[in-house]
């Protein structure tokens, strides 16, 4: 409550009459600051991620061009390379949602992308890829590869380390999972000639006064972000335990704001629906793709509403099972 009332007045005192800092500085070097970007790396904002991606592809789109992804993965890498007119492949996981390395790298040989995207946690399976898969496709591509870090706020691992070593390596992050989805802000790192290339084409403006103050207040207060974010790390530990527990369905690892479950007997869709009825709302995976059938993806929120998750998850898969 404290950080909304202060919020209110930063934002009550704004210039709306003016037009807002093009380069949003401010905001820029207040990020730089709380994530402890190496100044060598330039940094370019983004109205939320989507729109660095459409920034990354139309960047690099022309007469002949890929853009390659593995599958499942963030849907929007391949909506909007559709919305662009740009071809796009992907390449099926693992089993186990890892990186098909040589069928990575095959398809780098084959389609000869400009353009590689590794959401990592990817979205929507939840675990980091390993980091030797990562470093084969960056040594092997001819390409622009970007690493999604969406969900770091709650992973164990990141991959600035790696921007030092591998010249077409970008990182996009946002600040959405950390609270703030409704500001719509994302930014993406990496060597200043790729961030002044880019930047060529991000529309002016493109990150509101009202979004710059508001990401800059919530900032200045980011041992409350993290506070949050500690608790959901630990809300989720709590609930994969109890769901790793339950023999009625298989819960995968994770390493972002979510767990992806896949009832043994019961219909994900049906079960989605039922838990629709009781006022909450999960994500049906079940046609995305063939290796999240029949799965649902779980958010983690505060601890009373995980409960009424869970509770509504589990009233469903006993009816479920009952009729079987």
């Amino acid at each position: 409550e404290a950080l909304q009332s202060l919020l209110a007045g930063r934002v009550a005192a704004a210039a709306l009459n003016r037009y807002p800092d093009p380069q949003a500085t401010a905001l820029s070097a207040r990020i730089r600051s709380v994530f402890g970007i190496d100044p060598r790396w330039g940094i370019l904002l983004g109205n939320g991620s989507d729109e660095i991606i459409q920034m990354l592809i139309a960047g690099v789109s022309g007469a002949g061009c890929c853009v390659l992804a593995p599958a499942p993965s963030f849907v929007m890498f391949r909506l909007i390379s559709q919305w662009l007119n740009v071809h796009f492949e992907e390449v099926t996981l693992r089993s186990d949602f890892q990186l098909d390395v040589p069928a990575m790298l095959a398809a780098i040989r084959l389609h000869r992308p400009r353009l590689i995207f590794l959401a990592c946690p990817n979205n929507p399976t939840g675990n980091l890829f390993y980091e030797t898969s990562l470093r084969a496709v960056l040594e092997a591509a001819d390409a622009l590869v970007v690493i999604d870090e969406a969900y770091l706020a709650f992973a164990s691992r990141d991959h600035t380390a790696l921007l030092a070593q591998y010249p077409n390596l970008l990182i996009m992050r946002t600040l959405s999972k950390l609270g703030l989805a409704g500001l719509r802000l994302g930014y993406l790192i990496g060597d200043p000639r790729w961030i002044a290339e880019f930047d060529k084409i991000r529309l002016p403006y493109n990150i509101g006064t009202l979004n710059q103050v508001a990401a800059e207040v919530a900032l200045e207060h980011f041992d409350v972000l993290e506070g949050q974010t500690r608790l959901i790390v630990a809300e989720r530990d709590r609930l994969l335990a109890r769901l790793q527990a339950d023999a009625r369905l298989h819960c995968w690892d994770s390493e972002a704001n979510f767990l992806l479950v896949r009832p043994h007997a019961a219909s994900a869709r049906a079960v989605h629906a039922g838990m629709t009825l009781h006022g909450v709302l999960v994500k049906c995976l079940e046609g995305g793709h063939p290796l999240l059938a029949n799965c649902l993806r779980l958010t983690i929120g505060a601890p009373a509403e995980n409960d009424r998750m869970l509770a509504a998850l589990a009233a469903e898969l006993t009816a479920r099972g009952a009729q079987s």
